[in-house]
């Protein structure tokens, strides 16, 4: 049975940056859960993250991809450059994706790790744009489907005409 590697945050678990979560009731994921297909992760915490932390974004208007190419940044606000953290958290997501044999992720939208229909635009003014967070540019760059929170419609019906 396919696993699924999911962001802890959906799954209701206090990680995001100003210590809430995001929790996504779906009777899709709750099933998922039930037969122990989800795999947690959360690339921050994973990476040496704490909760609170600054919030951060991907500079410039850029995103994940650019972040992996080496020709972006990622800012706290407060200024401080943790792309490499973020980097190291995408590969332990990756890594975990393969312990697992998951080969699809549903992550939270619009955060600069897991965001994969947006990001914010590294302004820290609440703008966004189309893009990819670090973590689902890597998952993505390895041959794992990317959802987002918003997709878990689509995300069922894939895994569905998988079976």
């Amino acid at each position: 049975m396919e696993k699924i590697l999911v962001s802890a945050c959906l799954l209701g678990r206090p990680v995001r940056y100003n210590g809430s979560a995001k929790p996504l009731e779906h009777p899709a994921l709750e099933r998922w859960r039930q037969e122990g297909r989800v795999v947690a992760i959360c690339p921050e915490l994973t990476a040496g993250f704490s909760v609170p932390r600054p919030p951060a974004e991907i500079a410039a208007g850029k995103d994940g991809q650019a972040v992996l190419a080496g020709s972006a940044r990622v800012f706290e606000q407060t200024g401080g450059d943790v792309t490499g953290l973020f980097v190291a958290g995408a590969q332990a997501a990756l890594a975990l994706a393969r312990q697992h044999d998951c080969r699809f992720a549903l992550l939270i939208d619009g955060s600069p790790s897991c965001g994969s229909g947006f990001i914010h635009d590294g302004s820290f003014s609440g703008q966004k744009h189309a893009g990819a967070g670090v973590t689902a540019a890597l998952l993505r760059e390895h041959g794992i489907e990317v959802f987002s929170d918003r997709d878990i419609e689509m995300l069922d019906q894939r895994l569905t005409r998988k079976s």
